[in-house]
């Protein structure tokens, strides 16, 4: 059912206190005159503090600068008239305990009435007095049809309506923004191009990207990363190619749900990250990241807020990737914390989230030590998939140094033994073999000259791989992988640590 459906059986019901939640007065307005229209043409009439009443010549500036007296207002329309009284930002005054009480009276009094007072505001703060009289209405932000509808008017104006696919990936790169923000960008977009097409939907997650400046919890993490600069992790790759269609309007049509998202688990360095900001890329959906440690407060209740903050932000903005960095630090250990059970309830409400979301947020999960965080997270719903990231075999190492190397020697590629580079590399990290290249980079340069094999090899030589260092937790991870408990995201086994 939409929010407009929503909307009109609970005034057809004669529900008597409305509180509607959005920051959207232009589209509610809207809404609420297309549903008068559906009732005989319900009056509607509209109050806000600085204008009063507005609309109705005879009431225009009635209860101005007065919340108690646009409440009395209602009152005096004559009890057998149907009417629909809308107030403006009126959170702002429910904690008066005139208003407060006067919101009560008229509760009882308009059950037997065709009227309706609709509360709105940005946010729902209702003190607890008022939460058995008023009924809170979700009035969610555009859906597809209605971002459709939008995006052909305007294409109309310029005589050009893209293609479908193009159509459908521009209401993908909409959804999550207000109708006002699409008119917004679209705008901008027409007037810098003329035109409206595929190559604009950067423009457009980067609206998105204006919306997260404005929190504290969630980081628009930009991607210039592809599939292609992953070496190796083939399992992986193909697995999420095979996804990259699951956003769009011919999946529902199908019958696909929304991929929910797939857990990372593996040795440091080994590209978990790069392929959570690769992924984004690939599908051309905006990246969320997310660092766990700023959803803890300092206040009382404050820490679960943030999360469901932060829930109502990544489903408002999708269809969008979220990425949740190092998993493992964040919930290692949270029975025995002394934080009053805090972590366990932001927890919960990720966990139980992850397994009854609907939205398209597919979440991207990374841990170093999967053997620290809680089994409940490991179920099945959680995730689609979990994938085990090891060392990389060699011909992976081969792939990684080829993937560096072309980015800073594209022309001299051939003048390095890729296959003594990898064979010299065991252990090695995809990390470790970036860092091996800049060493080498270095020692070249402070000698005024190009870095050569012999360079890369020396440097490698210095570096002590953490598969080494870490020996013990390298294998407790392998071990743990090999048991069946995770997809192994390379095709072959990476060699064990140590030679």
């Amino acid at each position: 059912m939409s929010a407009q459906s929503d909307l009109e059986l609970l005034l057809r019901a004669r529900y008597p206190l409305l509180y509607v939640a959005t920051t959207e007065e232009e589209r509610l307005e809207a809404t609420l005159h297309t549903i008068s229209d559906r009732l005989n043409q319900r009056p509607i009439y509209i109050w806000d503090f600085v204008e009063g009443y507005q609309g109705n010549p005879n009431d225009v500036g009635v209860a101005k600068r007065n919340p108690l007296s646009a409440l009395e207002f209602v009152e005096k329309l004559p009890p057998p008239a149907a009417a629909m009284v809308l107030l403006r930002d009126f959170h702002r005054f429910i904690e008066d305990v005139a208003v407060s009480r006067k919101l009560r009276n008229l509760a009882r009094q308009l059950k037997s009435q065709p009227k309706n007072l609709i509360l709105l505001a940005p946010t729902v703060q209702l003190p607890p007095e008022l939460r058995d009289v008023i009924t809170v209405v979700e009035f969610p932000l555009p859906q597809r049809e209605e971002i459709r509808l939008e995006l052909v008017k305007l294409c109309h104006s310029l005589g050009n309506i893209p293609p479908e696919p193009v159509l459908d990936e521009l209401i993908r790169a909409c959804q999550g923004l207000t109708l006002e923000r699409i008119r917004r960008v679209i705008g901008r977009i027409i007037a810098l191009h003329g035109m409206l097409d595929g190559s604009h939907v950067d423009l457009i997650l980067a609206e998105k990207r204006q919306i997260l400046r404005q929190t504290e919890i969630l980081e628009f993490y930009p991607t210039q990363e592809t599939i292609a600069d992953i070496g190796g992790l083939d399992n992986l790759k193909e697995w999420l190619l095979r996804r990259g269609g699951a956003f769009s309007e011919r999946a529902r049509r199908y019958g696909l749900p929304y991929p929910r998202g797939v857990l990372l688990v593996g040795i440091q360095g080994t590209g978990k990250s790069l392929t959570a900001k690769a992924i984004a890329h690939q599908w051309h959906l905006p990246l969320l990241r997310l660092d766990v440690g700023r959803l803890f407060g300092g206040l009382v209740g404050e820490s679960e807020a943030r999360t469901r903050e932060m829930i109502h932000i990544a489903e408002a903005l999708a269809p969008c990737v979220l990425w949740i960095d190092e998993m493992d630090k964040a919930f290692a250990g949270i029975d025995g914390r002394g934080d009053g059970g805090t972590s366990s309830r932001v927890f919960g409400t990720i966990i139980t989230w992850l397994a009854e979301k609907t939205s398209a947020v597919f979440v991207v999960a990374t841990a170093n030590n999967v053997q620290v965080l809680p089994p409940e997270l490991l179920r099945k719903g959680r995730f689609d998939e979990i994938f085990f990231v090891g060392l990389p075999n060699m011909d992976e190492r081969r792939a990684i140094f080829e993937v560096h190397l072309s980015r800073v020697r594209r022309d001299r590629l051939q003048n390095y033994d890729l296959e003594r580079l990898a064979y010299e590399t065991i252990d090695f990290s995809g990390a470790e073999i970036e860092q091996c290249i800049i060493e080498a980079m270095h020692l070249a340069f402070s000698q005024d000259r190009d870095f050569t094999t012999e360079d890369l090899l020396h440097a490698a030589s210095e570096i002590i791989p953490l598969a080494r260092t870490a020996r013990e937790q390298v294998h407790q991870l392998q071990e743990w992988a090999a048991s069946g408990r995770a997809r192994f995201a390379s095709r072959i086994l990476s060699s064990p640590p140590g030679r």
